[in-house]
């Protein structure tokens, strides 16, 4: 009897200890407390320029140095973050808001209406977020909400998809099909049924997208179509150091190293979080 349990013992405790997810969990922790702290407190103010200390190597006064302006490289680093978790944010929350009641449309409406809703999604789905970026910033001027509102629309066909997956599965179930049978409204199925089950996927999908949202900001702010200056962002600091590369290299190292420690945070997360919903996967390795 104990030599049977074992191995779905050693399966839990894999789940419970999932390394993805402990190791996604702490540096995506990391990315929200810099954030965090940096409302209320920064070594310098990350906008001020002081020329008497440009391009100051890392010391005491500024831990990791200055830039070319003069702005404290950790001050920079810092609100930055704030600024990178608020484009996610509200990018994944506009993808979100717009895609789970398409693809819950599309899963429950009849076959024809269903497959126009994806087809028209495709069409969305060619548009990238940077191309989409800089078709708005051309239309309404570059900034933060046009970032954040062109990563949001190009991710939508993302969650739509993954909805819509989870939502045909549920609605061939036999407690989907007697809610229907008892005459239940649509509405009362998807919220009583559908939604449910399908959260777990579009909670993942949330974290992947996130980590998708964090590098397509850094893009925009690097090519100038993201957050305008003079909020610091870690994009924009990347492309400001593109000149010094050889003269201090650490001004572009810093700020690439928080966008791949971000970005690998929330994958990490994801894929944690996928074999917490779905044991399935952790029961085949």
């Amino acid at each position: 009897m104990t030599a049977a349990l074992a191995p779905a013992v050693a399966r839990g405790w894999r789940r419970r200890r999932n390394p993805s997810l402990v190791v996604g969990a702490v540096l995506v922790a990391l990315v929200v407390l810099t954030a965090l702290v940096s409302f209320v407190w920064t070594p310098h103010d990350p906008t001020f320029v002081e020329a008497s200390v440009r391009l100051r190597g890392p010391g005491s006064g500024y831990w990791l140095g200055t830039d070319k302006f003069g702005h404290d490289v950790v001050s920079q680093l810092m609100v930055g973050a704030r600024t990178t978790l608020f484009v996610g944010v509200v990018a994944v929350s506009v993808a979100a808001v717009l895609g789970v009641p398409l693809g819950l449309l599309a899963g429950m409406a009849p076959r024809w209406t269903g497959e126009l809703v994806m087809r028209l999604l495709d069409l969305l789905l060619a548009f990238p977020a940077l191309l989409l970026a800089i078709m708005l910033g051309a239309a309404f001027g570059a900034s933060t909400l046009t970032a954040m509102v062109a990563i949001g629309i190009a991710t939508v066909p993302s969650f739509a998809r993954i909805t819509r997956s989870g939502t045909l599965q549920v609605m061939s179930t036999d407690y989907a099909l007697a809610a229907r049978a008892a005459g239940r409204r649509p509405s009362a199925v998807a919220v009583r049924h559908a939604l449910p089950n399908v959260a777990s996927l579009v909670i993942v999908q949330a974290s992947v997208s996130f980590a998708i949202a964090i590098l397509s900001e850094a893009a925009l702010s690097f090519l100038g179509f993201g957050t305008p200056p003079p909020t610091p962002s870690w994009g924009r600091m990347l492309q400001e150091s593109q000149e010094l590369l050889f003269v201090a290299p650490r001004l572009a190292l810093f700020p690439g190293i928080a966008i791949a420690l971000a970005v690998l945070g929330f994958n990490l997360l994801g894929d944690g979080l996928r074999d917490r919903f779905d044991p399935r996967l952790e029961d085949q390795r």
